[in-house]
């Protein structure tokens, strides 16, 4: 299916050295050596990192915004905006306290206030961030640079809540925070090494982020997203280029500096030019889902979703998103993706069987409802996903609608709790770092939260309750315990749907150094040679 796209595709960037300059204003030599440019993985529609899980809105939020504390690449919370914390002897109370001389980008000083309201709005919002609302009784601001939380019981996982690396617990200003989680903030107003130019951002188009000089960086060596955020280039400048081509003619010809996520099948022609290096950042590797809507007709069935679970045969999907080099993906049976602790194969429970697949739908009774996959036409990772489960599923004898559109109004519509007809959705797809959906704190995949959950609205209070024994065990067995049976029982009942593990290969310019590994692609520490 998508081979004919990527031999056509191949065959135009062949011609690369040929196309045409990007339409960008002319930079001098001197302002080029202070400008990154770079490609990210997909347009930035929605600016707020706090309302939407969209990955690209979060790489945007690690430019304009800081976090009390940040992971290492051994996966432990370090202080970040945080000078340090206290903790009561029976694990109740956390004081927290800010480093000195921390800022906004409008120069207001960074106040407990502001961290107290940013945390309650990320709260809401966030899986792990509902963790820690459920069990805190008070924010208390102390002094402007200290403030408390004060629990109804012990909650050992605070620091790995507020220093999580995906979907981040970003300070903004109090006045900013008090928004309606609901609402997306438009206004940019951050805490971190960049500042947003909200005059020259034109989403589709170009974002733009200047270096911001009231920032004051840690002293530590930086590490993944922790210590010192230290801006080297006074400028950078998002180019949104959807077309593989176009992209991969504008990195060779030294038009842009970095290409988040090049095309899988463009990879071999980029290793042989010898101006550009290639290098997996995030070693963890990622995983490709479908994420269905439990709410309605036909996936309100778990039987329903059990006969999609079966059809999936992994392999199409990554052979179809990142290309025939199976040494970058491979199947992951489990809602606990392969390489982290708590994964277990779950071959019985995903045959890859097309023809079972039809025999279970017949036996649930489906009765040609629509289903309607929402899916990107400018995103390589993810629309080649939803190609690959309408195909699947059309087999099978579903009565597919594949409303493709582009990636920023795929993360509107999933918003949708109504029907089909009335503008909702049955299935998108997506991938997010393996961190992230490797333990219950963390990963919505396996929550049952139901309407106050992540897309679909899958609910369950069997799920609940084990993510709740997960959290409160007592040691590292039965952690072990519960997170088996919940992760079997997520795949059960088939909110989600894994496709596969994958690694990237960024590729950049070879003058360009200081890259960091990590699931973001960090701004900090690059400079260029």
């Amino acid at each position: 299916m998508s081979s004919l796209n990527r031999r056509t595709l191949l065959g135009a960037v062949a011609a690369a050295p040929f196309l045409p300059a990007l339409s960008r204003p002319a930079l001098s030599q001197n302002s080029a050596a202070t400008t990154l440019r770079f490609i990210p993985q997909a347009n930035l529609a929605a600016l707020d990192p706090i309302w939407t899980t969209a990955t690209v809105t979060g790489n945007h939020g690690y430019y304009v915004f800081d976090t009390l504390y940040a992971v290492d690449s051994k996966g432990q919370s370090q202080p970040q905006m945080a000078e340090g914390h206290e903790v009561s002897d029976d694990g109740k109370t956390w004081r927290i306290r800010l480093r000195p001389g921390l800022k906004f980008h409008d120069n207001e000083p960074v106040r407990a206030a502001d961290c107290i309201a940013s945390l309650k709005r990320w709260a809401v919002r966030d899986q792990f961030g509902q963790l820690v609302a459920a069990v805190a009784e008070e924010w208390r601001v102390v002094d402007d640079r200290t403030f408390e939380i004060r629990l109804n019981r012990p909650f050992p996982l605070l620091l790995a809540a507020l220093g999580k690396e995906t979907n981040c617990a970003f300070i903004m200003p109090e006045r900013l925070a008090q928004t309606d989680s609901t609402k997306a903030i438009t206004e940019m107003v951050g805490s971190g090494p960049y500042r947003f130019l909200a005059n020259e951002f034109n989403s589709g188009s170009r974002v733009a982020y200047e270096k911001f000089d009231g920032y004051v960086p840690r002293q530590e060596a930086p590490d993944w997203g922790s210590g010192a955020k230290v801006a080297h280039f006074r400028r950078i400048e998002w180019n949104i280029i959807t077309d593989p081509s176009t992209a991969a003619g504008a990195l060779m010809n030294g038009e842009v500096d970095w290409w988040e996520r090049p095309l899988a099948d463009l990879q071999p022609m980029l290793a042989r030019n010898k101006n550009i290096r290639r290098e997996v950042l995030d070693t963890t590797g990622r995983m490709a889902l479908a994420r269905l809507n439990c709410l309605h007709p036909p996936f309100n069935d778990v039987k329903m979703r059990r006969a999609v679970l079966t059809s999936v045969i992994q392999e199409n999907y990554m052979r179809a998103a990142q290309g025939d080099d199976s040494s970058t993906w491979g199947e992951s049976l489990s809602i606990w993706p392969k390489n982290t602790p708590y994964y277990a194969d779950n071959k019985d429970l995903m045959p890859g069987d097309l023809a079972r697949a039809k025999a279970m739908l017949k036996e649930a009774g489906y009765a040609g409802q629509k289903v309607a996959i929402i899916n990107p036409t400018d995103f390589p990772d993810i629309g080649p996903l939803g190609q690959v489960t309408a195909d699947a599923l059309s087999q099978i004898g579903m009565n597919v609608d594949l409303m493709e559109s582009d990636w920023g109004t795929v993360i509107q519509r999933r918003n949708s709790r109504e029907p089909v007809e009335k503008g909702g959705w049955s299935i998108f797809h997506t991938t997010g770092p393996s961190t992230v959906y490797g333990n219950p704190a963390m990963s919505p995949l396996v929550r049952g939260q139901g309407e106050k959950g992540w897309f679909g609205w899958y609910k369950s209070d069997r799920a609940e309750a084990l993510t709740q024994e997960w959290i409160q065990a007592s040691d590292e067995a039965a952690q072990k315990k519960a997170a088996a049976e919940l992760g079997r029982l997520a795949l059960e009942e088939v909110a989600t749907v894994p496709l596969g593990r994958f690694t990237i290969r960024t590729a950049f310019r070879s003058d360009l150094t200081g890259l960091l590994e990590g699931t973001a692609p960090y701004p900090w520490n690059i400079r260029r040679a």
